[in-house]
């Protein structure tokens, strides 16, 4: 692999050891000489136990190559969507330089349970759940998630550690159907109105973007689109209620 001095400059936090670090084959080291040199198991010298964006976006690329692959095979568009989706979010050089570590990536086999055993065992539940509709965004990029895809991505929740109620939410923002705003929202249909308020309140606040804030400014703009989901999902259902 060549040099991604984007993503991984900032070092990689935990990621630089288990089976994301081997995955990439990569010491922290590695970044100022140019070298490529295979990670060995345990923590190396390098480690650090908090989420930095370099290693939380190699665990977005390593889930949407396992993702990407689940269909059993890779289109042109999808690459064009992910590419589309990393210059929206986070510029066109970075997201060149992930393009490139993903087309690595689809090429190898991904150990997805101790991925995401290695990811709940690390990365904050707010930083899981924006993992989560990462991945929900990337399978839709022909229109629609394939149930394979949708499947493993159900999968990796569960390994995540992410809870059922969570994983509905978030699968409802791009699977919908006609109680997809009350399943956005956490409640079902029948709900009383100060219901309602009490989750779209708690829904708002685990989804502020605030919540993502140490993974810097490209995570919290993305974080925003899942708010916003929040707020029209809210938005949807008191104009069905005929509430003010």
């Amino acid at each position: 692999m060549a040099k991604f001095g984007k993503w991984i400059g900032g070092g990689l936090g935990w990621a630089v050891g288990g089976p994301i670090g081997a995955i990439f084959g990569f010491v922290v080291g590695s970044i100022v000489d140019g070298s490529t040199t295979e990670i060995q198991t345990g923590r190396p010298s390098g480690y650090s136990g908090r989420t930095t964006t370099g290693g939380y976006v190699m665990s977005l690329l390593v889930l949407v190559a396992a993702v990407m692959k689940a269909d059993g095979k890779v289109l042109k568009s999808e690459l064009d969507y992910v590419k589309k989706f990393m210059v929206q979010n986070f510029g066109a050089a970075s997201a060149q330089e992930a393009v490139k570590m993903l087309r690595d990536l689809l090429k190898q086999s991904i150990p997805v349970n101790a991925v995401c055993t290695q990811i709940k065992q690390n990365m904050n539940y707010s930083a899981r759940l924006q993992l989560l509709h990462f991945l929900f965004g990337i399978a839709q990029a022909d229109g629609h998630v394939d149930e394979n895809e949708r499947k493993l991505i159900e999968t990796i929740a569960r390994q995540m550690g992410i809870g059922n109620g969570d994983f509905e939410s978030i699968q409802a923002m791009f699977v919908r159907n006609i109680d997809a705003d009350y399943k956005i929202l956490e409640i079902a249909q029948n709900a009383s109105n100060e219901e309602l308020k009490k989750a779209y309140r708690r829904m708002a606040m685990k989804y502020h973007p605030d919540k993502v804030s140490h993974l810097g400014n490209d995570f919290q703009k993305a974080a925003n689109e899942k708010f916003q989901m929040v707020n029209r999902a809210y938005e949807n259902i008191k104009k069905e209620r005929n509430i003010a």
